[in-house]
């Protein structure tokens, strides 16, 4: 599927970083990290991620893959409009609020500068059951897979500083195009498109634990998502 040419700019509206805490979900207490402030001055990230930044489960987030975390602000009025009600900048959790880069222009392999940083597009955000937790509304993780509205993953390439205001400017892209909306309809809605599960399995620049649970699909091995969009409970 041919994919749209990427902006090649966006801007940083936000950095927002979070320490662990606690949310109450399905009659039990889970950690999280959610929570998460703006910065105002320019905050060190690595590999890792943002410096100042924590993450309440490293076994499903966090790592190279999911370095940082970050969401379009273009989403915004859609969601107030969605649920009847108005969502404060960093409502889902994101480490950038951006402008001008959304999940059906950017694509994964996508390769940006922003401040002194050289950051890839790694994937889209998966989301789980603490954005339900936090916000009160059970459906919310589904919603935002369904709808595409994910915000998507950033790997770090070059360590640095980055600040609000900074810009991203695409440096490279990859030769095979895939927005990150298409990884998000093959890996969680469209399911049964083997064809475009193939595809992607093959592609490097999708993540690696990605690229073998779509080559498990083509086995007949479907991934369930309810354990991670509602959680278990208490």
């Amino acid at each position: 599927m041919s994919a749209p040419p990427s902006p090649a700019v966006g801007h940083v509206l936000e950095v927002r970083t979070g320490r662990t805490g606690q949310v109450r979900h399905r009659g039990r207490d889970v950690p999280t990290a959610f929570r998460k402030s703006p910065r105002e001055e320019p905050v060190l990230v690595t590999v890792d991620g943002l410096d100042g930044d924590e993450q309440g489960d490293r076994r499903v987030h966090g790592g190279p893959d999911k370095a940082i975390c970050a969401y379009p602000v273009e989403h915004y009025a859609w969601w107030r409009d969605r649920l009847g009600r108005p969502l404060e900048s960093g409502a889902f959790g994101e480490n950038l609020v951006l402008r001008g880069l959304t999940e059906d222009q950017v694509r994964v392999g996508a390769r940006y500068r922003v401040g002194d940083v050289r950051v890839e597009v790694s994937m889209p955000r998966r989301p789980c059951y603490k954005l339900a937790a936090i916000h009160g509304i059970a459906e919310l993780p589904e919603l935002l897979q369904q709808t595409g509205r994910t915000g998507f993953y950033l790997r770090v390439l070059e360590p640095g500083r980055v600040a609000a205001g900074d810009r991203l400017r695409l440096v490279d892209e990859p030769a095979t195009p895939v927005t990150v909306s298409e990884l998000n309809r093959v890996m969680n809605l469209d399911k049964h498109d083997l064809a475009a599960a193939e595809r992607l399995s093959r592609l490097p620049q999708v993540p690696q634990r990605w690229r073998e649970s779509l080559a498990r699909r083509l086995e007949g091995h479907v991934e369930a998502d309810a354990a991670r969009l509602r959680g278990a409970t208490g």
